[in-house]
This record gives C-alpha cells, sequence and structure tokens, in this order.
C-alpha cells in the first residue's frame, strides 16, 4: 500500500472515530437532558396540582413546606399561592406568607428572573413559572413556583467535559499515531540517506533490503537497480581501461620486439659460434670461459623470456587445443628446468592420480604456466626445497585440479590480492607478467586460479580445467577476446 493511501485511511479513520465518539456523548447527553426535563415537568405538575388542592380546600395544614424537601433535588426552589388580590396566601417559605405581590407584574408561563444579589456569574439563572387557578368559570388565584435548572446545567456541564475528553483524546492517539509514523517512515529514510553517502563516497557493495510495498520500497528498490548499473558500468570501465591499457602494450610490444630481440638473437648466436670453434683454441682457459659463455647464454635467454612475456601480455590469445595427456606435458617441460633446479637444490615431486583424462588445452601455454609456477616456487627457496606438482580429478565439478606446492618464505597477506596484477613483483629483477599471464591463460581456458600462502610456510596455487571443449563443433582452433 502506498504512503498517500496509509495516511489518507489515517485521517480519515481519526475523523470518523472522532465524529462518532462525539455523537456518542452527543447523544447520550440528550437523552439525560430529555429525561431531566421530563421529571421536571412531573414535578412542576405535581406542584400545581397540590397547590390548587390547597388553595380549593378549606384544610389549614400546608402541604406545600413537606413537599419541597423533596422536589429540590429537582430544581424546585419555592412555591408560593397567590390570590387574585395578589396576596400570598400560603407558601413553602413561611416568611412570605401574607405579602402583596402585583398581579399585573405576574407574567403567566415561564420567564427567566434576574439572579439575587450576591449570586456569581457562573450560578444557573433562576426561573419563574406563573399558573392561573381556575375553577369551572371563576379564578381563584395564581401558583408561583421559582426553580432552578441546576440538574440541566449540570448535565450540559458534564457533556461538556466529555466531548472535550474525548476530542484531546482523539487528538493525543491522532499525535501519537503521527510521531509513530514519523519515525516508522524516517528512519528508513536516515538510513537510505546513510547509504547514499557511502555509495557517493565509492563503495558499491552496499544493497537495501526492500521490504515494504510503498514509496520507501519502491525508492529501496530503484536504490539497487541504480548500485547494480553502477557496479556493471564500473565493470565496463575496467574492462575498457584494460583493453586500451593492453592496446598500448600492444604498440609498445611490437615497437620494442625487433629492437631487442634481434640483438639478443645475434648475441645468442655469437656466443653458440664462440663456444664451437673459439674454445677449443684456448687452452687452459677453456673451462672457464665456458662457464662464461654459459652464463652469458642464460643471461640473453632471461632477456628473451622477458620480452616474450612482455609480448604475449599485450596481444590477444590464440588457443590451439589439443586432446594431451597432463602426463605428457610434463615430460616436455621440466627437463628445460631440471638444470637450473638442481643449482638452486630443488626438487620436483609428481603426485598425479591415477586414470587422470586428458586435458582439452593449448599445451604450449599450459607449458608456459608450468614454467611460471615452478620458477616462482623456486625463487622462494633461497636455502632448496621440494616442489610439489599435483593433479586429480574433481568430481564435483567434472574438472581436472592441478596444484603447485612449494615449501619457500610464502606470500603476505597483503601482496596475496595483487600478485595477477600487471606489472606487479617482489623480485629485484623481472617486470611482473608472469603471473598475470598465467591467470589470463587459465581464463581463456575457461578455467579457474586460486592461491593459499602462509608467512614461512609456503604457497599454492591451484588450477581448475574444464575437460571437454565448450564449443559444441569441436574446432581445434579457437581465437580469445
Amino acid at each position: 500500500m502506498k504512503l498517500n493511501a496509509k495516511l489518507v485511511i489515517i485521517m480519515l479513520t481519526l475523523l470518523v472515530l472522532a465524529m462518532l465518539t462525539l455523537f456518542i456523548l452527543n447523544q447520550s447527553a440528550q437523552d439525560d437532558l430529555v429525561r431531566e426535563i421530563q421529571e421536571s415537568s412531573q414535578e412542576i405538575s405535581k406542584a400545581v396540582q397540590m397547590s390548587i388542592a390547597d388553595l380549593t380546600s378549606d384544610a389549614e395544614t400546608s402541604r406545600l413546606t413537606d413537599y419541597l424537601h423533596n422536589a429540590r433535588d429537582k430544581g424546585i426552589n419555592e412555591i408560593n399561592i397567590i390570590s387574585n388580590e395578589g396576596e400570598i396566601i400560603d407558601s413553602s417559605d413561611p416568611e412570605k406568607i401574607g405579602k402583596k405581590r402585583e398581579v399585573k407584574k405576574l407574567e403567566k408561563g415561564i420567564r427567566a428572573v434576574q439572579r439575587p444579589i450576591g449570586g456569581s456569574l457562573l450560578s444557573q439563572r433562576p426561573y419563574e413559572v406563573v399558573v392561573p387557578v381556575i375553577v369551572g368559570d371563576e379564578q381563584l388565584g395564581y401558583v408561583q413556583i421559582n426553580m432552578l435548572l441546576d440538574k440541566i446545567r449540570d448535565i450540559q456541564h458534564a457533556n461538556f467535559i466529555r466531548r472535550l475528553f474525548a476530542t484531546s483524546m482523539v487528538f493525543v492517539v491522532g499525535i501519537a499515531l503521527t510521531i509513530f509514523l514519523a519515525r516508522r517512515y524516517t528512519d528508513p529514510i536516515h538510513r537510505l540517506v546513510d547509504v547514499f553517502k557511502r555509495v557517493s563516497s565509492g563503495d558499491l557493495s552496499v544493497t537495501i533490503t526492500a521490504d515494504s510495498k510503498d514509496e520507501i520500497g519502491d525508492l529501496a528498490t530503484g536504490f539497487n537497480t541504480m548500485v547494480e548499473k553502477l557496479r556493471e558500468r564500473e565493470v565496463l570501465e575496467k574492462r575498457l581501461y584494460e583493453a586500451e591499457h593492453l592496446s598500448r602494450v600492444g604498440q609498445l610490444a611490437s615497437g620494442i620486439a625487433h629492437e631487442i630481440r634481434n640483438p639478443l638473437n645475434y648475441i645468442s648466436l655469437a656466443i653458440d659460434h664462440l663456444r664451437a670453434d673459439m674454445l677449443p683454441l684456448c687452452g687452459e682457459r677453456q673451462e672457464e670461459l665456458e662457464d662464461l659463455a654459459g652464463k652469458i647464454k642464460e643471461e640473453v635467454r632471461r632477456a628473451n623470456y622477458m620480452v616474450l612475456n612482455f609480448m604475449n601480455y599485450g596481444r590477444p590469445l590464440k588457443l590451439r587445443r589439443v586432446l594431451i595427456p597432463y602426463e605428457d606435458i610434463l615430460a616436455k617441460t621440466l627437463p628445460l628446468l631440471n638444470e637450473r633446479l638442481s643449482e638452486q637444490r630443488v626438487v620436483l615431486e609428481q603426485r598425479l592420480a591415477p586414470g587422470l583424462p586428458p586435458l582439452w588445452v593449448d599445451q604450449e601455454l599450459l607449458r608456459n604456466c608450468i614454467i611460471n609456477f615452478v620458477s616462482n616456487a623456486a625463487q622462494a627457496m633461497n636455502e632448496g626445497g621440494t616442489i610439489i606438482l599435483g593433479a586429480a580429478r574433481d568430481e564435483a565439478s567434472g574438472r581436472v585440479r592441478l596444484t603447485f606446492a612449494d615449501q619457500g618464505k610464502g606470500i603476505s597477506a597483503e601482496d596475496l590480492a595483487k600478485i595477477f596484477q600487471p606489472y606487479f613483483t617482489t623480485k629485484d629483477v623481472g617486470i611482473g607478467l608472469g603471473l598475470a599471464i598465467t591467470e589470463r591463460i587459465i581464463k581463456e581456458h575457461g578455467g579457474e586460479i586460486l592461491v593459499e600462502s602462509r608467512l614461512g610456510e609456503g604457497t599454492t596455487f591451484t588450477v581448475t580445467l574444464p575437460l571437454q571443449p565448450e564449443e559444441p563443433d569441436n574446432s581445434t582452433e579457437q581465437g580469445a577476446v
């Protein structure tokens, strides 16, 4: 229900409640007033009858005084019987018997008279009832009744108090309900303001639970949609930045390829020529120069490898997938690393599960990944150690899980989140593209790469790869975007 509808319903409810309360109270007061007037009228009639009876009888005793004791509760204050000449021949007040009244000033019927001297302004105004007494065709006199409608005034006053109290209670309930609704609807707005501030500061991880169907719920839903679109835009911006960055790196790589690789190839060929033709003629220094030439050759290879990594990162990958056993890939890759690992006192241990299915991969690119993992693991173990290469089939996901575990110094938690970023490295040499390229190759294969590390205990890289081709045509060459 919308907020406007709720507010209208609440206001209409309060209005109906107030009108109903006032109607009930007014109806009750009218009933009391009518009943009181009826009782007063009955008492007036009874007083007139009694006065007529006293006026027409020859009895010497008056019943007015005794009757007045009971009639005062109904507002009758005084009863006088006046003769045609204006003499008070009988009265509920014995002191007034024998006094004269001007007959011409007696107004028949009911009229209001002046308040007695000393009466307060809040006291009820007295009324005078004058009734002529006629028997047959002869008028015997008049009956004068003085009365105060105190009971009626009390009823009116009580009705006024009840209506005032009921109106006040309705307003109190309305104010309490307004405060409750204000807090209920302003608290979500305050939370929305806080969340908007977080989003404006760059935090796009926040969401709002839309648990209502009013405007607040619509606002929360719209906010969540906006944040989701901002997230998508942020991802697109990152991808655009990466694409622009890769394009620039590709242009730079193509520019430096000829400038660096040609001299490196010439140096490598020259070293091979010197080792083949010149070193045999050096006599006793042959062994020393052979070692020196090997070191130069290794440094040239390392420089060439850095250039290749730089070029591979800056250009699209083309996967040439084949079905090949993981053991065959290791057999072609590990011999290239044995000499260097022996110098670093590093031992390779293979723990491959039996019956491992063949991999659907680009074997050259996967070999590059293995070399990066093993090289990084060896460089992390300055005093030597064991690198464990594991492989097993994950039955739950239908994939192959490859692991590369070392016993090195480990990676800090701060650096662990950055190791796949381009150009990030903690080594004295290197450009920080090895793991970035490795991650890209694994993702292009539809796989996933995870890393766990503890300082002083070692690091484990886990790679999961699909077993079957993702494309239905089973093509052996796919272009990666």
